[in-house]
């Protein structure tokens, strides 16, 4: 749709703004220029959160492609509002809400063969996970992860980023998460261990928004 002017440009993306462990091996995302308007209501978006446990650092939002910059979009599904679908070959989140409408998330997903796929539950949500790399990823690369094997505390450094959403299927830990990331350059790509990872901006605010026992439905 083309908006009369910059600053209808600006309300229309605010509005829509308002509203277990990987690793990376990806490359930079392409960029495109964004609207003046709307790169200033981004910036804010992704400004630097001072209040949380950890300071999480701005993200300079010249760097993201536009397309993944957090956004209400139309969405029709026949899921019931309040469900994560995450669409891996577009790598994309969209959490669906009333009207046809869903808030779209860029994302970073897992390479070729160690990806999720199929319907899950939000078995539990953490703040500044703990991480702890699996055995298949120690076995992988255990130069890597090895000195992981007891797990690394919550923080900026750490590969799960701010929030984690644990991935459970008929009762059972999937070992796949939706969390958030260091390296904010991987969303878009294809570049994570199997799981789903968010700039940490944007998975505060998915977590803020789902409760556990959510349903995933990952494609």
């Amino acid at each position: 749709m083309n908006l009369p002017n910059k600053n209808a440009a600006f309300l229309s993306l605010a509005v829509g703004l308002a509203v277990a462990g990987c690793t990376t091996t990806g490359s930079p995302v392409a960029v495109t220029q964004l609207p003046e308007g709307s790169q200033l209501a981004a910036n804010t978006t992704y400004a630097t959160q001072p209040d949380e446990k950890f300071t999480v650092p701005a993200i300079d939002v010249a760097e993201i492609d536009p397309k993944n910059i957090r956004q209400q979009v139309n969405y029709q599904t026949d899921e019931p509002p309040g469900t994560i679908v995450i669409d891996t070959k577009s790598r994309f989140i969209y959490l669906v809400r009333e009207g046809g409408k869903a808030m779209r998330y860029g994302v970073g997903v897992g390479r070729e063969g160690l990806e999720f796929k199929g319907t899950a539950k939000v078995g539990f949500k953490r703040e500044w996970p703990h991480w702890t790399p699996t055995p298949a990823m120690i076995a992988r690369e255990p130069k890597r992860y090895a000195r992981w094997a007891k797990g690394m505390d919550g923080g900026i450094g750490n590969p799960l980023g701010a929030r984690a959403l644990y991935l459970f299927k008929d009762g059972k830990d999937t070992l796949f998460r939706i969390h958030g990331t260091n390296e904010p350059s991987t969303i878009g790509h294809a570049v994570s261990s199997g799981c789903i990872r968010m700039m940490n901006q944007d998975v505060i605010d998915l977590y803020r928004r789902v409760p556990s026992g959510s349903k995933v439905i990952v494609r």
